[in-house]
Order: structure tokens, then sequence, then C-alpha cells
């Protein structure tokens, strides 16, 4: 099965942990080596990583701060998962930082040892996720017919390119309209990159050419990501995915998302949304694209209620 870079973009070797840069894609593949919880976090704040390979840093950063510490290994870790929750408001890295914590506390109670503890927590979480994710990347086919045209807006990285790819080794015909996902860029440098090295027909379309493409029938299906659940099956993705499920409720076309199912807030409304810098919008390679007085708002993220879903294909994450 071909298997995009995105699909598992942070690992540890040899006490390094090794991120894929993404703000480099498609130019260069590249990885940013991280040895402790202050580099760890000033990745994710840095978005060299978007939201799954977040999870994967979270996860190895405590592989990192295991060795060679001295003292209070329990309160140690315990500061790391605090570091680690506020680097990113949005995301629920608590529900995550939380279990290995935990984790690190019983083995405390109980007289055992807590590094063996931590990192049995850790490795084992890690697998069961990448079997869940390659699990999904069948479902995600399975969900996918012949002869479909597929608009995407953020999807989860590395499932999507890989599940068209089954696809179309059983022989059936698909394509795809991207995003272009201001103002990062991700679908222009991220999802057309990795569907493209698939070998999956993709079109890069303006994020403002959605109601056109739909009114204008070249799309029959929307598929986008998800970074947050809510128990009542809400869910929070980048900015634009709200206005793509209304106009996909309006022309009638199924809208699949893919979720993490989680518990930790009721419903869209309690989901914490992220402002980013203003000059995210403001500021390009370093210029300013606007004179002076020009302010920007950029929320991250957009909350799609549950009632615009057609489907949703979870993975559980053990949370």
């Amino acid at each position: 099965m071909f298997e995009s870079p995105l699909f598992w973009p942070a690992y540890i070797k040899e006490d390094v942990l090794y991120v894929l840069d993404e703000t480099l894609i498609p130019d260069q593949l590249e990885y940013v080596c991280v040895k402790n919880v202050d580099e760890a976090v000033d990745v994710i704040r840095k978005m060299k990583t978007r939201a799954f390979g977040q999870f994967l840093v979270v996860l190895n950063t405590f592989l990192l701060e295991l060795g060679g510490h001295q003292g209070d290994l329990v309160k140690h870790l315990e500061e790391v998962a605090c570091q680690l929750n506020n680097s990113r408001p949005t995301f629920p890295f608590a529900e995550v930082t939380g279990i290995v914590v935990k984790a690190a506390q019983k083995a405390s109670v109980d007289g055992a040892d807590v590094r063996g503890a931590v990192l049995k927590t850790v490795q084992g979480f890690l697998a069961g996720i990448r079997a869940r994710r390659l699990q999904r990347v069948n479902e995600i086919a399975d969900s996918i017919n012949d002869g479909d045209s597929i608009l995407t807006h953020c999807n989860v990285s590395g499932e999507l390119a890989m599940a068209a790819s089954i696809v179309m080794e059983k022989g059936k015909l698909v394509k795809f309209f991207a995003t272009e996902t201001r103002p990062y860029m991700q679908g222009s440098k991220f999802t057309v990159w990795e569907l493209q090295k698939a070998g999956v027909p993709v079109t890069l379309v303006a994020d403002n050419a959605v109601a056109s493409l739909m009114a204008e029938g070249m799309v029959n299906k929307v598929i986008i990501g998800s970074d947050r659940s809510a128990a009542n099956g809400d869910i929070a993705n980048k900015i634009g995915s709200y206005q793509i499920a209304v106009l996909a409720h309006k022309f009638g076309l199924p809208l699949i998302v893919l979720t993490q199912p989680s518990r930790g807030v009721a419903s869209g409304k309690d989901m914490p949304i992220e402002i980013r810098d203003e000059n995210e919008l403001l500021v390009f390679n370093g210029k300013k694209v606007f004179g002076d007085g020009v302010k920007g708002f950029y929320p991250g993220f957009d909350v799609v209620p549950h009632e615009l879903i057609t489907k949703a294909i979870g993975i559980n994450a053990g949370l």
C-alpha cells in the first residue's frame, strides 16, 4: 500500500524525536530534531506539524523526558503534561497526556517502575493508533464509489491519499478537488502534493470556488477531517469547514467527516477556538502585505454541527 509521509510524520530514533517539517512541503522533505519538551512545544506552536503530527509529538515527548531525569519523575511528567496542554487551546491534548500521567501516578502508588509503566503505555498507545488509522483508511476507501468526484478541505494527513490509492488499485475511477485552505495553503501544499504522489487525479481550487463547483455538479461528495469532536457529534476543523458543510447540505451532497470520538466536551459551543496571530494573514514571506492600520482576524477553526454531517468515520484513540 502507498504510504504518505504525512501518515506518520514523527518518530523517535536514538533519543531524538524527528518531526516532519510540514511548512517546507512540497519543496523539501526535512525533519526537525526535538530533544525536550520546550522544543516540542515550539514545534507545535509554530505549526511545524499539524493535528495528527502534533499528537505524535505530544506522546513521544514523554518518552524523551523519561531519559536521564533525576528527582521526582511523576511530578516532572505532570509538569511536562501541563506545558503540552497549554501549547494549543483548541486541541484536546489533556485527554492524551492525562492517560500517560495517570499511568505514572498509578505505578508510583503501586511501588512499580514509573519509567517502565510510561514506556509501555505510550508505546502501546502509538501501536494502537497506527493500527486503527490503517483500519480507517480501508473504511474511507469503502466509502468511495467508482466515478466519485470528491471535494476535500483539510482532511486527516495521509489517510485520504492512501484510501484513494486503494480505490484506484481496485480499478475504480475517482478524482478530487482540493481547496487552497488559506492562509497556510495546506490544501495546495499538502493535499494536492500527497494525492499526486499517490497517482490520484486532483485539481486545486480557490477556497471561494466551492459553491460554484457544487452548483455546476462538478463534485458529488465531500470528505473533510476534524481536529476535535464533541459528545453530541459536532466537530471542529480548519476554518472554512462550516461554510462547506452548509453548502453541501444545500446542494444535497453527502458530507463525510474523519473524527476522533471524544466525550471531553458536550457540544461544539464548548470547544475553545484558537485565534491565531493576525500577522499570519497580514505578513507573507516576512513582508507586510498591507499598510499600517489594517487589522487581521484569523480563527484557526470553526465548528460543524452534527446535523450537517452525513457520515462520521471515527478512530477511537483509546480516550
